[in-house]
């Protein structure tokens, strides 16, 4: 039923059958995330350090109404030139773009969802959504925390993005019973910081490792994904002091401008870039690459076990 609605790209599909190590990436940060031709230099670059690393990379979308897991790079320009006409897309609106054979952009959440279905089981992103600043009167709360309760996909981050409560982000998922794995470290990352307050459920310092503890939560049915918290490479590390006073800013004039929902990360990204010179953007795309690199291999020892 699913090949009705599913293209799995040809490389994509001969590594999976044969067992070869495959590293999905979400399109969001290519149509909502980065300014063209950024956007589409970055994710070029992200895919060729995955191939570097030993892995295939799966950049996944929808384009024309269909499930996309694997992108040409004609079809990774053609996102990064319509930017925001492509619908950011989570579970909810799936069905909707494949019925009106709409383009559109998967989050973390929907990128697990394609993802699982294609049968890939590592993800690397920059940030996880979470629980929003401010949630105990407006409960916005990420869908991607509850597609990590129940989608069979390590999703490989810097943290949850610096923007949002982390403190409520990291009780969610604990509640949702999903690990938090810290790779070489005893905190959990703030995106843009290499260290918070906040703690990891194990920490675990290789890619061995952590497949081993993968394999046996999945051949044990216990569903659902989990966190491998990977801190940004220290050389693009940010300021505590810096980056919690610019994303006081941001959030002080996303409230005064009325942007909320799923429109707020976007913006509260965009304006951090802004504040800090494009700083954050280029530890950014730092902090995606050195996922990249540890989701192949991640995907190469889960392979071989």
């Amino acid at each position: 039923m699913l090949e009705n609605y599913l293209d799995i790209l040809p490389e994509v599909a001969d590594a999976l059958a044969n067992n070869q190590p495959v590293v999905a990436l979400e399109s969001t940060i290519i149509s909502h995330g980065m300014p063209y031709p950024r956007n589409v230099e970055t994710a070029l670059i992200v895919e060729q350090t995955i191939r570097e690393s030993g892995a295939v990379p799966a950049t996944i979308a929808i384009i024309e109404g269909r499930l996309k897991v694997g992108l040409s790079h004609d079809q990774i320009e053609y996102l990064g030139k319509a930017g925001r006409k492509v619908t950011k897309v989570s579970r909810r609106d799936i069905p909707f773009l494949v019925a009106g054979k709409r383009d559109g952009a998967t989050t973390v959440a929907a990128t697990m969802i394609l993802a699982q279905m294609a049968g890939i089981k590592v993800f690397a992103t920059g940030g996880i959504g979470g629980v929003h600043r401010g949630a105990q009167e407006t409960f916005d709360i990420s869908a991607d925390l509850q597609e990590l309760a129940n989608t069979d996909v390590a999703v490989v981050c810097a943290g949850a993005k610096s923007i949002l409560d982390l403190a409520l982000t990291r009780e969610y998922l604990e509640t949702q019973g999903v690990p938090v794995i810290g790779y070489q470290t005893d905190t959990l990352p703030a995106f843009y910081t290499r260290e918070s307050e906040h703690s990891i459920d194990y920490r675990l310092d290789s890619a061995e490792d952590i497949a081993l503890a993968l394999k046996a939560k999945w051949e044990m049915g216990l569903n659902g994904g989990a966190v491998i918290a990977n801190p940004i490479p220290e050389a693009y590390a940010m300021p505590v002091e810096t980056i919690t006073q610019v994303i006081e800013q941001a959030l002080a004039e996303a409230e005064e401008q009325g942007i909320a929902g799923k429109e707020s990360t976007p913006f509260l990204l965009a304006r951090v870039c802004e504040l800090t010179g494009g700083n954050s953007l280029d530890s950014n795309i730092q902090l995606v690459l050195n996922n990249a690199r540890l989701g192949a291999a991640i995907a190469k020892s889960y392979c071989e076990i």
